[in-house]
């Protein structure tokens, strides 16, 4: 399980798994707004990485930043991991 702590947003986390083909699984917010945040989680559920960093990427709320953005950015910071071999 991956953890990603959040900044300028309503939830504080996101817990979120990749498998072997860079699909998202078991996404959670932990704080916000649950039933969007339910929503996004089941949206992006067996999506590639790249396309959820695609869609969502850059969507603001307050702060310039939001949850669908900081998912994004949480992914993004995985497949720098990944990529220097920390995954």
């Amino acid at each position: 399980m991956q953890i990603y702590n959040t900044t300028g947003t309503c939830s504080r986390q996101i817990l979120f798994r990749v498998d072997d083909e860079d699909r998202i699984s078991d996404v959670k917010f932990v704080g916000g707004c649950s039933g969007n945040l339910q929503g996004i989680a089941k949206l992006v559920e067996g999506q590639k990485i790249d396309e959820v960093i695609k869609r969502l990427q850059g969507i603001v709320c307050r702060m310039g930043t939001s949850c669908p953005d900081q998912l994004a950015k949480a992914l993004i910071k995985y497949k720098e991991k990944k990529a220097n071999g920390e995954v």
